[in-house]
């Protein structure tokens, strides 16, 4: 699948620092070592594309474009893969609702999220496949579980067919990742896609890695599994080693998929006798109208519709910037209209150009602590009331061209402070 057009990148000399990165599993702040040294991989889940891409979706993507910037701004070559599940009942269930092919559906909002991600100036993965692309590699890797003895047959409701699922019970990685509780565990399972009571099942939270075709729905031959398609996490598995290789260095996604949906990924690596991530980093939930935006609520702010309405994309990186990436925080219009000022004293002060080190160094710190973005707003803020006193356009700093901070702002924020 094509991606998306990347900014043009102009990285700064690199600074050798590593970035310290939040931990889910450990639930510690520390510097990322990369399993291969100077490389560090990243694997950032993708969207089920039956909507548009929603604030919520912004805010994980930025988060990981953020990840990117800084290892790179460290020195190392950074590999990024992304999935698109084009193969899930959500997807399947709207393309039914609105009486359209399911594959219509997913190319169509496939491409309105590249769209939006080419205009947050999001850096491209190197990988970035569908689940029905990568449909060989995931076959032949549920195929692998059954060989191992990982995998066991539950009937059909209407014993038609039969349905596979991965046994968590015999390699114990179960909540590996999430630390959760079983409690915790069965809050949640149903509600993110888990059947805990789905009968003939070994174990409550055991997942399906391949289910049987059903009337209506897609389907594909896969030998000995039969005739079907594939459980949620499985996909993200194949497609991270297909992309990255295992184990990589960090998992990316937002805070609702640490259980079950990063656990059982890991889960399933384990099963198959390889290692997973390293490093599991979460975004923050974002809510509007008093709830978490989601699809199912239907409270949803759009990328797209906003850059429609003419709100400048960097617009929406700043108001992104303006909280922490594992914070959970709430859409408003205040918030908009503060980075939209922002951006306005921010492009002023870059026409005045001057050379700020000090200020930049205070840039590339905010991010490498946890990609800090409201300290290196609070940076940029100081930086351009010291412009407006020390500077007025016109003035022999103006003349000699945008400064050191401009360039700074690209290559570390993806943002774009020319006029």
């Amino acid at each position: 699948m094509e991606s998306w057009i990347s900014p043009s990148l102009s990285p700064l000399p690199a600074s050798g620092v590593p970035l310290k990165l939040h931990d889910t599993r450990t639930g510690r702040v520390a510097p990322l070592v990369p399993i291969t040294p100077g490389r560090a991989r990243l694997y950032v889940c993708g969207i089920t594309p039956y909507d548009a891409t929603h604030l919520g979706h912004a805010a994980t993507y930025h988060a990981a474009d953020l990840m990117r910037r800084a290892l790179a701004d460290t020195g190392l070559e950074v590999e990024v893969a992304q999935n698109i599940t084009d193969v899930d009942d959500p997807l399947l269930e709207r393309a039914d609702r609105d009486g359209v092919d399911w594959r219509e559906l997913a190319a169509s909002q496939t491409d309105l999220f590249a769209e939006d991600m080419e205009a947050l100036r999001v850096i491209a993965p190197e990988t970035y496949l569908s689940v029905s692309e990568a449909m060989d590699d995931i076959i032949a890797t549920v195929t692998t579980l059954q060989e191992r003895g990982r995998a066991y047959q539950v009937p059909t409701p209407d014993a038609s067919g039969e349905d596979w699922y991965l046994d968590l019970g015999i390699d114990g990685a179960l909540g590996d990742v999430s630390g959760w509780s079983e409690q915790q565990m069965l809050a949640v399972f149903a509600e993110r896609g888990g059947d805990p009571e789905r009968e003939g099942k070994r174990g409550r939270f055991d997942p399906l890695v391949w289910r049987a075709e059903r009337e209506g729905e897609p389907a594909w031959d896969a030998g000995v599994l039969g005739r079907g398609r594939p459980g949620w996490h499985v996909e993200c598995v194949c497609i991270a080693e297909h992309g990255l290789g295992l184990p990589f260095d960090i998992q990316a996604g937002g805070s609702d998929l640490i259980f079950p949906h990063h656990d059982l990924s890991a889960a399933h690596a384990v099963a198959l006798g390889r290692g997973f991530a390293n490093v599991y980093t979460h975004s923050g939930m974002v809510a509007h109208e008093g709830e978490k935006m989601s699809k199912s609520l239907g409270n949803l702010v759009f990328v797209h519709r906003l850059v429609r309405e003419g709100v400048d994309p960097m617009v929406i990186r700043l108001v992104l910037m303006a909280h922490h990436y594992r914070a959970d925080w709430a859409w408003s219009d205040d918030g908009l209209t503060l980075a939209a000022s922002r951006l306005e004293s921010y492009r002023l002060a870059a026409s005045r150009g001057g050379h700020h080190p000090r200020t930049v160094e205070a840039l590339r710190a905010a991010l490498r602590d946890d990609l800090d973005t409201p300290t290196a707003l609070a940076v940029l803020d100081g930086w351009a009331a010291s412009q407006e006193s020390d500077a007025a356009p016109g003035s022999p700093e103006a003349a000699s061209g945008p400064g050191d901070v401009l360039a700074a702002a690209d290559a570390l924020f993806g943002l774009d402070l020319r006029g």
